[in-house]
């Protein structure tokens, strides 16, 4: 009976019905005749058929003959193919990469790494979900990506003993105000300025009001709340008809209103810490390589830019 071990027999049985003979075989397998001879009879006794016809004119095969090297050249065809395929992988010339952000990364710092990596690898097949921290880490738990970017504040570190974590850069925590307001054409403000002011947040419990209060406990007040915003976007509408001033991450500021303010803080101001997050007990495909690189860049880039717009 053929099994996987015949595999290296079938491609000298292969070789001899190209060549023609055992000595242009073993010439070209780098063979003796001898050790060519000994693998096609244990080829043949696997086999339990003759597969090779032996006369005086030469050697041909039998009808099992050309059946097992019909299938051997379909193998090896196939084989070619997949190193092509592994050779385009490897080369990024093919692939997938499935990936994850949270809003205010996609609005920000991913859309110049995908725009780098898309010219750099226009073939490989980029796929990205977008959620809040729960979410994305559920979704590298289950494999349904690979990688995503996430956030963390001191007080709130990711810790998964199953991720591998890059930190990319520092994301600031500037003051947002209506453009009529008193401190709208101060170049900073410092947090205990911050003392009567009446403040628009996020819902849900988000984090930037825990960075409020943080914040507000170094000089002793507690923020009065007069609205709790689902996004930046209608944090920023509130904040532009007078309704209260809010505190918000540099990199959820990259859509900005033309009648808010961006004002940076002096004092202790809370920053969120940008990682990238992949799980630890893989290996990183080519893919994933490259974007690492993208994004390093991206955040480089978005971290000297400095000062937000005024």
């Amino acid at each position: 009976m053929i099994g996987t071990a015949s595999a290296e027999r079938i491609l000298l049985l292969s070789t001899v019905a190209r060549e023609g003979s055992m000595t242009a075989a073993a010439e070209s397998a780098g063979y003796s005749v001898s050790a060519i001879s000994q693998q096609i009879r244990k080829l043949e006794l696997e086999a339990g058929v003759p597969l090779l016809q032996r006369h005086s004119r030469g050697i041909f095969l039998t009808d099992a003959g050309r059946a097992v090297v019909e299938h051997a050249e379909r193998i090896q065809g196939q084989m070619k193919s997949l190193q092509h395929s592994l050779d385009d992988i490897i080369g990024l010339r093919s692939g997938t990469l499935r990936m994850g952000t949270f809003p205010t990364a996609g609005s920000s710092l991913l859309p110049a790494a995908i725009s780098g990596f898309r010219k750099a690898h226009p073939f490989v097949e980029l796929t990205v979900r977008s959620f809040r921290k729960v979410p994305l880490l559920n979704m590298l738990t289950n494999r349904d990506i690979s990688m995503s970017l996430l956030w963390e504040y001191p007080w709130s570190r990711i810790d998964h003993p199953n991720l591998d974590l890059v930190h990319l850069m520092d994301d600031p925590t500037d003051l947002v105000v209506s453009h009529n307001h008193p401190m709208a054409e101060r170049e900073s403000v410092s947090v205990s300025e911050l003392v009567d002011e009446v403040w628009v947040i996020r819902a849900e419990k988000h984090p930037v009001m825990e960075a409020i209060i943080r914040a507000s406990n170094k000089v002793g007040f507690e923020p009065k709340v007069a609205y709790e915003a689902n996004d930046y976007q209608e944090a920023q509408a509130m904040v532009a008809v007078g309704l209260g001033v809010a505190l918000v991450p540099r990199l959820a500021l990259s859509v900005q209103r033309s009648d808010v303010k961006v004002i940076p803080l002096t004092g202790i101001v809370p920053r969120r810490r940008i990682m990238l997050a992949r799980l630890a007990d893989g290996v990183p495909n080519p893919a994933e390589l490259a974007m690492v690189k993208m994004l390093i860049e991206a955040a480089q880039d978005l971290s000297s830019a400095g000062q937000p717009r005024s």
